[in-house]
């Protein structure tokens, strides 16, 4: 991990002499054997789960986010629709990408695609953008397969009336009717009501892993990493946390606990009381974890020692 450049063999034993340059060739850096760290972690995780889950005759599964700071980086590693946003005095950036039927559409549709047995017949791949009915056969409607991030025009067969793989849009699409997120841990067993059809080969456990230079950024005081579940980005934007966390942090300075108090506050902002600055009056009725992390500490921790 200290090395600049990877050995090809962990043991650092050169095969071939010119194994240095292969790897360089590669562009393979430190970080990304993090990175493999990580996404190989969630898989193994998840086969972890599936077992404990098979043999206890349970069910269930859950989304995962992870931050891991690492000699001067911070690693966000992200499995579902929880979110985490780095807050500074003059700056929101997003350290996570929500992953969600919709925004995977194409790689859950080319799934499909490449397997249709896994839809056992029930449920058409192509989208379309409302539930077609039989009045619509034999009309040109629009459309969009795997293969398209634009839409195009089909005539309906009676095929195209299937149940659509992915329905609905925003907060209330699903995959195969069932689930809000394409990615997670866990669901081993979880299939659609009433059929044998599972939603596990459509639901990935790995995640996608943001990489923040936090020796680059030079942290100051109050920049912080804003870590929580769905439910409070479900009535709050990124902007609206990091006002929140702005307008508090001044006033609590030398409060030891101000951080834990902040995450207690950006959830309480979502339960609909007091002046709540959630989108329209928004309430959320989630389960919602939240996790404040101050950047700076870390950073000043690192360089002390």
């Amino acid at each position: 991990m200290v090395a600049t450049q990877p050995p090809m063999h962990l043991s650092g034993h050169c095969v071939c002499p010119s194994d240095p340059q292969f790897v360089e060739e590669k562009g393979i850096r430190a970080e990304d054997l993090v990175i493999g760290a990580l996404e190989s972690a969630f898989q193994e995780c998840d086969e972890v789960i599936g077992r404990e889950l098979e043999a206890s005759g349970q069910a269930g599964g859950c989304t995962a986010l992870v931050a891991m700071s690492l000699q001067g980086k911070l690693y966000v590693a992200n499995a579902g629709d929880s979110r985490a946003i780095l807050v500074r005095r003059n700056e929101v950036r997003p350290l996570s990408s929500e992953f969600t039927p919709e925004t995977e559409r194409q790689r859950i549709q080319q799934l499909a695609f490449v397997y249709p047995e896994l839809l056992a017949g029930e449920f058409t791949r192509l989208e379309f953008p409302r539930r077609l009915k039989g009045d619509d056969l034999g009309q040109k409607v629009l459309f969009r397969d795997h293969h398209m991030s634009g839409w195009s025009y089909k005539c309906v067969e009676k095929s195209d009336l299937k149940y659509p793989l992915i329905h609905g849009q925003g907060r209330q699409a699903r995959l195969l009717g069932t689930l809000a997120v394409s990615r997670g841990l866990g669901d081993h067993q979880l299939r659609v009501l009433d059929t044998n059809i599972q939603l596990k080969p459509f639901l990935l456990s790995v995640p996608q892993v943001t990489v923040l230079d936090v020796d680059q950024l030079e942290p100051q005081e109050d920049d912080l990493v804003v870590m929580a579940t769905d439910g409070l980005w479900d009535v709050l934007s990124n902007e609206q946390v990091a006002r929140l966390v702005r307008s508090f942090l001044p006033g609590n300075q030398e409060d030891p606990h101000r951080f834990s108090e902040l995450a207690q506050m950006l959830i309480h902002s979502t339960q609909g009381k007091d002046d709540n600055p959630t989108q329209e009056g928004q309430v959320s009725y989630d389960d919602i974890s939240v996790f404040v992390i101050p950047l700076h500490s870390q950073h000043q921790g690192r360089s002390s020692h």
